[in-house]
């Protein structure tokens, strides 16, 4: 645990001192590329909480990361062309503030997570990993044929959005922005696996049977992990269409919610910094190796292959030489 310890200080550690020299070093790409890996971090906490520690296998979460992502999309882009989103029964405008914006991608993620938690978990094991697939489907092709806001191209936005006090257009005030919701983001996740609800949650994948010989309902215990792991994922969806003012379809593709375990299986499932490995490493492998070659995934492929393995802890567990926390 102790080694663990040193492990998670390192890692955060590394979110502070590389932007830092980056700036020394006027390299604002270094800067996009970290907050890039801030961003995949949080929306694999997220999956992190349903996944690592309530054991619930998703391959629907992009559905959050991408409704997080419209909601950004759709609220600037009517902020900038001055038009309403609705006129009745309330006029409700577009907005480029950001906290507003947060709290809309959230409670929307929530929203869609507590309908789709509902109908997925009344099923388990491969049947409940191919409703969440399909439900990601079906936002995909939603989005690709929804011809006002883009459709297949997409939708740009033309001015990042503001927050209070920061030029959000400053590469590393947007990165200290996107830093500190990720430290929020690690507390919540710390506290909630601590939490009574966290250890039912953690017995409920472990024994369900004897919870509820003891009076829990595991399918709202899950249920409401799986609405608290959607609201997370959408958070990140709206910070990484902020990033890159840009949103399109991909972000609800199923390869998206592929990306997003694939961080958590990198760093380790169950692990409170698993995800945050799994992204900085997923986010170095795409800019060193994409240069070398645009079949970088074989190389990826190979890396998950070792860990999956050799290493059922991820990297965490492989340098620490511990189980995930939560086995």
């Amino acid at each position: 645990m102790i080694r663990e310890s040193y492990i998670n200080t390192f890692t955060l550690a590394l979110f502070v001192l590389i932007p830092l020299w980056a700036v020394t070093a006027d390299e604002p790409f270094t800067i996009t590329l970290m907050t890039r890996a801030a961003v995949f971090a949080i929306a694999a906490i997220g999956l992190n909480i349903a996944l690592g520690i309530g054991g619930l296998v998703s391959l629907g979460h992009a559905v959050f990361f991408g409704l997080g992502g419209y909601a950004m999309g759709i609220l600037a882009y009517h902020a900038q062309t001055y038009t309403a989103l609705t006129e009745w029964p309330f006029l409700i405008e577009g907005t480029k503030s950001m906290p507003v914006i947060w709290l809309v991608a959230v409670v929307a993620s929530a929203l869609a997570a507590l309908v789709i938690g509902a109908l997925s978990l009344r099923t388990t094991g491969v049947y409940f990993i191919m409703i969440t697939l399909a439900f990601g489907q079906m936002f995909f092709f939603f989005a690709i044929s929804w011809a006002e806001y883009g459709g297949e191209d997409g939708l740009s936005i033309y001015v990042r959005n503001g927050f209070p006090g920061l030029n959000t257009l400053d590469p590393i005030q947007f990165y200290g922005l996107c830093l500190a919701l990720l430290c929020l983001v690690l507390v919540f996740a710390w506290r909630l696996a601590k939490s009574p609800f966290g250890l039912a949650l953690n017995a409920a994948r472990q024994a369900p049977v004897r919870v509820e010989t003891v009076g829990l309902d595991t399918v709202r215990l899950r249920l409401v992990a799986f609405v608290l792991s959607g609201a997370i994922t959408g958070l990140a969806g709206a910070l990484f269409a902020d990033l890159n003012r840009f949103v399109s379809p991909t972000m609800f593709s199923w390869q998206t919610s592929g990306e997003i375990m694939i961080f958590i299986i990198l760093g380790g499932v169950g692990r409170l910094f698993g995800p945050v490995v799994g992204a900085l490493v997923f986010v170095a492998l795409e800019h060193w190796l994409g240069g070398l070659s645009e079949y970088w995934h074989i190389y990826l492929g190979l890396l998950l292959l070792l860990i999956v393995l050799f290493g059922r802890g991820g990297l965490i567990g492989m340098i620490s030489g511990r189980e995930a926390v939560h086995d």
